[in-house]
């Protein structure tokens, strides 16, 4: 491992707070697409990837410092239930994040604010085996799969993204402790990259097969390629609880990317419920206060949540 600061340290070392983007798919649906599908925003990879990059250089000119790749549910294994073979698979999941580093770049030249804030890094999305079945399992994580599984579904894609030039990988959503053990062991062969490692919660002290919390963080404290820990695509209502954990447990930067407060059933693909955020802004603040580092949006949030932390935190 080299002893090079991570990206994300790099950031946190010249500013308080690094602000994530919010949601892609409901960004590109709000532009038109149709997501019902079991490849979701991969879909949109293969039909209109221009559509992506115009997503990303929306969140850059919203405030983040950080896109967040197409590859949630770009799968070697998905891809291939639509009849497109593994070469071509791969070079899909590449093309996330070169789309994203495109976009940061057309971004970062034509930015007139460079010394209010850091140059953004793109961060090549690792969605759990759960997203792939297509069928809510990364709100549950038992799969009933072996760690070999686990492992050949994981490892093509993880190749693919580092050879794609990402900066940091997101491991995200992550729902059980077994693949949380999978990913960890992976990351070890592709020495010289850096990812975070965020969990979907049952509650604010357990991971979504029950596993607490802390015991999950564990595994990853010692490993010094993990730059970020934290939760993901859950609701807001029990943010505050886990980086109250987070903070009393890890020495690692936490990061934080909640949904908008809205219920997703998998069952039938739909949300229901209010936005509970309120103001995006403010809510940060008490996450900030808890111990959270890094802070963005998951699921049903847009530009306009990731501008107000922007206004809150690079005024």
């Amino acid at each position: 491992m080299s002893k090079n600061m991570s990206p994300i340290d790099s950031i946190l070392q010249d500013y308080p707070v690094m602000i994530l983007d919010g949601a892609l798919a409901t960004e590109l649906e709000s532009h038109g697409c149709d997501l019902d599908d079991p490849l979701w925003s991969a879909r949109v990879l293969i039909e209109n990837p221009e559509l992506i990059y115009q997503v990303h250089v929306d969140y850059f000119q919203a405030g983040a410092d950080c896109a967040i790749t197409a590859s949630y549910q770009a799968t070697i294994d998905g891809f291939s239930k639509r009849g497109i073979k593994k070469d071509e698979a791969l070079e899909l999941i590449k093309k996330t994040v070169t789309l994203a580093k495109r976009a940061r770049d057309d971004f970062w030249k034509s930015e007139d604010e460079k010394h209010l804030r850091p140059k953004p890094i793109v961060a090549a999305s690792v969605g759990p085996y759960g997203a792939f079945l297509a069928d809510g399992s990364e709100y549950v994580g038992n799969y009933k799969v072996t760690d070999a599984t686990l492992a050949s579904f994981h490892r093509p894609r993880l190749e693919a993204l580092v050879e794609a030039g990402a900066d940091v990988l997101a491991m995200e959503t992550i729902p059980s402790l077994q693949e949380a053990r999978v990913l960890d062991s992976l990351l070890k062969k592709f020495k010289d990259t850096y990812a975070w490692v965020s969990f979907s919660l049952k509650n604010g002290q357990a991971i979504s097969d029950g596993s607490s919390l802390e015991e999950c963080v564990r595994i990853f404290e010692k490993n010094e390629q993990i730059a970020a820990i934290g939760i993901n695509c859950t609701p807001i209502e029990v943010a505050l609880d886990a980086i109250k954990v987070l903070h009393s447990t890890t020495k690692k930067p936490i990061i934080v990317y909640p949904n908008s407060g809205e219920t997703y059933h998998p069952l039938t693909n739909t949300w229901h419920g209010k936005e509970s955020l309120g103001s995006f802004g403010s809510q940060s603040e008490q996450w900030l206060k808890a111990g959270a580092q890094i802070i963005g949006g998951c699921c049903r949030t847009g530009p306009h949540h990731i501008k107000e932390l922007k206004e809150k935190w690079r005024s």
